[in-house]
């Protein structure tokens, strides 16, 4: 983990279409793209950049994602999220994002991540099945 400092920069891209919108996504009424989508991106950008650097067997998970969606974007446009590491606090990371289209910025906020054991978690996660399956 030594190699996770503040200023590590992840980008992720997409192409709105009609699978990404917010009527896809059950998320609104209209054909643009949808703010779970436009969260899943900044996601995908924080995960991008530290997931290489991780210890064999750890992954990150998000715990918390603070965005505002400030502005609509239509299907055709390309969007792209960029994520810059700003604080490391033991298994804690947390992210400042933006999600940009080709004209302008349409989202911003926090995003946290905690590394993990990823077979412990699928574990516990897969527990949880089985225990609620027994009531």
């Amino acid at each position: 983990m030594t190699q996770l400092k503040p200023g590590i920069i992840g980008e992720a891209s997409v192409t709105v279409d009609p699978s990404n919108t917010a009527v896809a996504y059950g998320s609104g009424g209209v054909s643009v793209f949808a703010t779970p989508a436009m969260i899943g991106l900044m996601e995908k950008a924080a995960l991008s950049s530290v997931d290489p650097l991780l210890e064999s067997g750890m992954t990150t998970v998000g715990t918390r994602v603070d965005v505002r969606h400030l502005a609509a974007t239509p299907v055709g446009m390309k969007v792209v999220a960029v994520s810059e590491l700003v604080e490391v606090d033991g298994k804690r990371l947390v992210f400042r994002v933006e999600a940009r289209d080709e004209a302008e910025v349409v989202g911003t906020g926090i995003h946290e991540r905690y590394i993990v054991p990823e077979q412990k978690f699928l574990d516990r996660a897969a527990g949880k099945k089985i225990s609620a399956g027994n009531k």
